[in-house]
């Protein structure tokens, strides 16, 4: 035991009210934004169409929220401002079925004990309206008569006025109506059924209307997460096993340097919640660049008995009963929602339009990391490249002009590019596309090679421009893991055996993980205390420097250690064989390979991105280009 004696020797006493109600106003009162969130909380319970928030200095010095919900009677507005009172619950089994907001019953009585409140509130069948009121230092509230329509005004002035110490700890006022702000964003994206209006220093700052269908919705989303989220935003729907996820997923390219752009809610309460973050990381693991955050607005619905919102004082924290079950159904519903954007739906009308269902029970698939749903396996197959767009194009070496002779004339220079153009229809251009927009694919088709490390192409909104190596590295990336998926990678052997100087302890590496080179397509061989002879590799990457290949992948396992923690990082391993398998910068293609390039992003799961996050291909329309040029100013 430690402590003074008189410490020791002090007797047990029971606390007043008004220093028990600033104890547990600790807990939840932290700024203005904390008292912002239980009004406004306990407005929606109320039942309110439209919430009315006034702010002066930040909310430090007024706090205004007045709705139009039920009201109070006169009788119970003393009790409102005590402790556990509330009229959420009643017996210990409501605690089981919480679909309210608020319920602790502490809120205005630990508002009540640090500021000056005032609670005006009139009920429908009341003749006139009654008005309470309570201060830090007096905790006996006064009643009395007063003016007010149907509904409830809570007034908060003077926050910490009581408590100078906790008043130090407040920040500029800016940074107080920040963290006021996004609290009434987040309760706004909760309730599209209610209407927010929100006032700081008398100027309007927030003026959400009530959001009844899908585009006054995606309106509304746009207004608190900006119309750029939206237009590089994935609507989402699904339900399955009596769960139900909807909202709004952004794409891996409209990602953040910092989690500021993440709404997710259970059963229309806003959490953040380890295990949803972990299945959303998940998700995204594939597609998003080193150190970026994904977007989202997201909506599940469960049964209130699957989940517990009391084991937090500010009810940010949530714990699901069957928390392996809502970590793949999220997991695999998003995993599955990104994989299948293509660039056709990239390029499409913004999600404020458009709404995408996804299917629901088994035609879902069998979601989680260990049960995706498998891909058929004739994707394995590099598919042929089809014949080019222009009939005639020649099909052998690289997209390059003739070069006329130093000394030549300028109808010498003419004679050349036509002699080039010359397998093109009279009267094409090499720009022509089909007439009708349906049949021009959503990449369009490739035009020219810029120095040897993009594809330039055409489509029906204007120009499209392609990272060739970032692209073949997502295909050849997503063909590994679905042929690991299936029956491992296939070998192909070496016209000639190569062999290789490790040291002794990856030559070790590579012995001890011999199976698990077989399975990834090697076929190793030591030859001696620090020699390697590769005499396979896998068939998908016969491209591949193979010596450089073994390297890298032996320096993975080194890092991965043992077999489990290979298994885990089993993608880290098929992304750096992947990127040996690319098409290589500065390499030459054909048109007919460019444009095999093209079909095959547009087939091919996540091609939006390559192994790394990088986006592998962008739109400029017709619009941006004349900016670029400043037509039609």
């Amino acid at each position: 035991m430690s402590g003074s004696p008189e410490r020791l020797a002090s007797r047990i006493q029971q606390l007043s009210p008004r220093l028990a109600n600033q104890i547990a106003a600790g807990e939840v009162v932290e700024r203005p934004a904390s008292v912002i969130k239980e009004l406004l909380e306990n407005s929606l319970d109320a039942g309110a169409r439209r919430i009315d928030v006034e702010v002066e200095q930040g909310g430090i010095k007024l706090l205004r929220v007045r709705d139009d919900g039920g009201g109070i009677d006169a009788d119970d507005l003393p009790l409102a401002l005590s402790r556990h009172a509330t009229s959420k619950i009643r017996e210990l089994e409501d605690l089981e079925r919480v679909m309210s907001l608020g319920f602790r019953g502490e809120a205005l009585a630990s508002i009540s004990s640090v500021a000056r409140l005032t609670l005006t509130s009139r009920t429908a069948d009341a003749a006139q309206a009654w008005q309470v009121e309570a201060e830090g230092r007096d905790m006996a509230p006064r009643v009395q008569p007063a003016a007010h329509p149907v509904g409830t005004s809570v007034e908060v002035r003077d926050l910490f006025f009581n408590t100078p110490a906790r008043r130090k700890f407040l920040r500029a006022e800016k940074t107080e109506f920040d963290h006021l702000q996004e609290v009434i964003k987040r309760l706004a994206l909760a309730r599209f059924d209610v209407a927010f209006h929100l006032r700081h220093n008398g100027k309007t700052v927030l003026a959400l209307h009530e959001a009844h269908d899908e585009l006054a919705r995606a309106r509304r989303v746009a207004a608190v997460c900006g119309s750029a989220f939206l237009e590089q935003a994935l609507p989402i729907e699904i339900e399955r096993n009596e769960l139900r996820l909807w909202g709004w997923v952004g794409l891996p390219t409209f990602s953040r340097s910092q989690a500021d752009l993440q709404y997710f809610y259970v059963n229309g309460r806003m959490v953040r919640d380890k295990l949803v973050a972990h299945a959303v990381r998940q998700a995204y693991r594939d597609v998003l660049f080193n150190g970026r955050h994904p977007t989202f607005v997201l909506f599940l619905e469960i049964d209130p008995l699957g989940v517990d919102v009391n084991v937090h004082p500010t009810k940010h924290e949530v714990r699901f009963r069957e928390g392996r079950m809502v970590h793949d159904f999220l997991y695999g519903t998003l995993h599955r929602a990104l994989g299948d954007v293509r660039p056709e739906d990239q390029l499409a009308a913004p999600a404020a339009v458009t709404a995408v269902l996804r299917p629901t029970g088994p035609a879902a698939g069998e979601f989680g990391p260990q049960g995706e749903m498998s891909l058929a396996a004739s994707v394995l197959e590099v598919p042929a490249a089809p014949q080019d767009w222009r009939p005639g194009a020649s099909t052998g070496g690289g997209y390059s002009p003739p070069r006329p002779a130093p000394d030549g004339s300028l109808a010498e220079v003419r004679g050349a590019y036509r002699e080039f153009f010359a397998p093109l229809p009279q009267g094409a251009s090499p720009a022509a596309l089909p007439d009708t927009p349906g049949d021009v694919p959503p990449l369009g088709y490739a035009l020219a090679q810029l120095k040897g490390v993009y594809i330039l192409a055409e489509n029906s909104i204007g120009l499209v421009l392609v990272d060739m190596h970032a692209a073949h590295e997502r295909i050849t990336y997503e063909r590994l893991k679905t042929a690991m998926d299936s029956e491992g990678l296939r070998s192909q052997p070496l016209l000639v055996p190569e062999s290789i100087a490790v040291s002794q302890r990856e030559a070790d590496c590579a012995e001890e993980h011999g199976a698990w080179f077989q399975r990834l397509g090697f076929e190793l061989q030591r030859l001696g205390p620090e020699t390697l002879a590769i005499r396979q590799i896998p068939a998908l990457l016969k491209q591949a420097e193979a010596n450089q290949l073994v390297r890298d992948v032996v320096a993975d396992l080194l890092e991965y250690g043992t077999s489990d923690r290979i298994q885990a990082h089993l993608n880290e391993l098929l992304a750096t064989m992947a990127c040996h398998g690319a098409v290589r910068a500065n390499r030459r293609l054909t048109l007919p390979e460019m444009n095999a390039l093209l079909r095959d992003m547009e087939q091919t799961e996540r091609s939006g991105q390559c192994n790394h996050g990088r986006p592998t291909w962008t739109q400029l329309g017709m619009d941006d280009l004349d900016k670029l040029f400043l037509r039609g100013r």
